[in-house]
């Protein structure tokens, strides 16, 4: 199998770090050779004589194979604001992610690429991340974060993906919120109004252990979906 897959969020701090390192677990499980990519990350630090962002140094460490940071994330900016602003001095290049992703695809089975805040969440100043999936023409999934708004969230999201052509391979919801109100309810609401496959839920934990979480994904699904975009 060689596939990609883009995953994008109802928001900044959605669950989408969370949702990629669990999908990742999930299909090596499966034996799939498999590697994350962050191709832009704001709210970086200073290591090892680079900027580093914390998402994505955990993508490379739970890739299966050992990848050098500036090809999983090759655009790394300090400020932790919208990557346009934080980037104005080197804008993202969509030619250069998409030359860092083949690379990629040439070296793993699976190809997991993690947007940055939203779905038009700006990347430079005239693209977004919607672009950004558009130019690597990856199906979408979308993680849902649990919480007030949610399903406005949700809904907008999901009719953005689709009015690009892109095709929602489905949708995951995070509990992000352990005090939420009526969180049950909402998830029945949302899984009525998502016209897309539903798979799973991450609960709400201080620390994730991928492994317990990944028992909630329908790997089944996942797997089917993702086959169907080879």
């Amino acid at each position: 199998m060689k596939s990609g897959l883009f995953i994008t969020g109802t928001d900044t701090n959605a669950g989408k770090t969370w949702a990629t390192l669990t999908l990742m677990h999930l299909l090596q499980q499966q034996n799939h050779c498999v590697v994350g990519m962050k191709p832009v990350a704001s709210g970086c630090l200073w290591q090892q004589g680079e900027w580093r962002n914390e998402d994505a140094l955990a993508l490379q460490q739970a890739s299966s194979i050992p990848l050098p940071y500036e090809l999983i994330n090759p655009y790394a900016y300090e400020l932790p604001v919208s990557p346009d602003i934080a980037g104005s001095h080197n804008p993202v290049k969509l030619e250069l992610l998409k030359q860092r992703y083949q690379t990629l695809q040439s070296l793993a089975d699976v190809v997991l690429v993690e947007g940055a805040g939203g779905w038009l969440s700006p990347i430079n100043a005239t693209q977004s991340m919607s672009d950004l999936a558009l130019a690597l023409q990856l199906p979408v999934l979308l993680v849902v974060a649990l919480r007030l708004g949610c399903i406005n969230h949700a809904s907008l999201t999901l009719a953005a993906i689709k009015q690009a052509g892109l095709r929602c391979l489905g949708w995951l919801a995070v509990s992000v919120d352990p005090d939420m109100v009526c969180p049950e309810q909402t998830l029945q609401v949302l899984k009525a109004r998502l016209h897309a496959e539903f798979l799973g839920v991450l609960t709400y934990q201080a620390q994730a252990d991928y492994q317990q979480l990944g028992q909630a994904v329908d790997l089944n699904v996942l797997s089917q979906q993702l086959s169907m975009t080879q």
